[in-house]
């Protein structure tokens, strides 16, 4: 990962006018800075990162409980009344293992740092570690009074300044950002993959089951061989799962492709709103993927656990100098 660049722009709620000096830096070349990325990202790399959102926790809750529900009904429902074992046994192991690595996808993108910046990092003490070049300008975010590095936004939310944040999603309850796109990226895949495998197996077990048992009266006693269930319950059982499926299927799939052509091209969501497009190197669509998903092209691009680790290890991170937060919010160098 490079090193931050702090580029001359307009500061968010036209604060960037106040001074000629920093207008005039505007028109200068960028300026390249030497900094440590745990600084920068996070001032507690080895802390579990979790959004105490209430709209966010409910929105993640029924999206387990969703992927829970359908694998609940292709069990019980269509696989295991079932009498084609080898049919239940391949179906039954392939969408458990695409469930399984949905949520496991979903835990990542809400429990990963998003690549937030450390809050309260506005100080002279700080800016004075950072070894700027005299008439270097840098941003203060007047909400978190952190030190804004290009490219990062502010959410709402978060309440932090979030690096290459393309926009927070509830159903994750959390930031999509540079250090868990590739686990939003997954999730939207894997809920994709599973929505249209539920639909497929809902269409065959209609088309197989439909003139054989549904069609026939039977006993409140007697149970259909398509099902455990009565066929009126089967059949609302299939419609709301054939719903969720296609409502899904729809939904993360555009999601996906959107995520994709946003690491191809190197542009976030919110610097398309802005029209903030442009102002930097945009890194080759290759070089993008490999830079957003760990490495060259290897298995470990479909894993949410490539990567993971237990540690809490704080090797190479430097501590943020204590002060008191400046005021201006273009703060030129050398400070007064």
């Amino acid at each position: 990962m490079k090193s931050p660049v702090h580029r001359c722009r307009d500061v968010e709620h036209g604060r960037a006018q106040g001074r000629a000096g920093a207008r005039a830096n505007c028109q200068q070349a960028e300026q390249r800075i030497p900094i440590s990325k745990d600084v920068i990202t996070s001032s507690a790399a080895s802390a579990m990162w979790f959004i105490r959102d209430a709209c966010g926790i409910v929105c993640a809750l029924i999206t387990w409980l969703l992927v829970l529900y359908a694998d609940f009904v292709v069990l019980f429902v269509m696989l295991l009344p079932s009498k084609n074992l080898t049919y239940s046994i391949v179906n039954g192991t392939l969408f458990n293992i695409l469930a399984f690595l949905a949520l496991a996808s979903h835990l990542r993108a809400m429990c990963t740092d998003p690549g937030a910046v450390p809050k309260g990092n506005a100080t002279k003490e700080y800016i004075e570690s950072l070894q700027l070049k005299p008439g270097q300008v840098v941003y203060k975010c007047p909400k978190c009074c952190s030190i804004k590095p290009d490219r990062a936004h502010h959410c709402s939310v978060c309440k932090r300044c979030i690096r290459k944040m393309d926009h927070h999603c509830p159903w994750v309850n959390n930031c999509v950002g540079e250090n868990n796109q590739k686990y939003f990226v997954l999730f939207t895949m894997y809920i994709a993959l599973v929505s249209l495998h539920s639909l497929v197996m809902v269409v065959f077990h209609f088309l197989y089951c439909f003139e054989d048992d549904w069609t026939k009266l039977q006993s409140a006693t007697l149970r259909s061989e398509c099902s455990s269930f009565s066929p009126p319950a089967t059949v609302i059982l299939l419609i709301l799962l054939c719903f969720e499926g296609l409502l899904f299927l729809i939904f993360t799939s555009v999601m996906f492709g959107t995520q994709v052509h946003s690491i191809c091209t190197d542009e976030t969501g919110i610097e398309r709103l802005k029209g903030e497009t442009g102002r930097w190197g945009n890194l080759p669509y290759w070089e993008a993927m490999q830079a957003a998903f760990g490495g060259p092209p290897s298995l470990a691009w479909c894993s949410p656990f490539a990567q993971l680790s237990c540690k809490k290890s704080l090797s190479g991170h430097v501590p943020v100098p204590q002060g008191t937060i400046i005021e201006e919010d273009v703060i030129e160098i050398p400070l007064n």
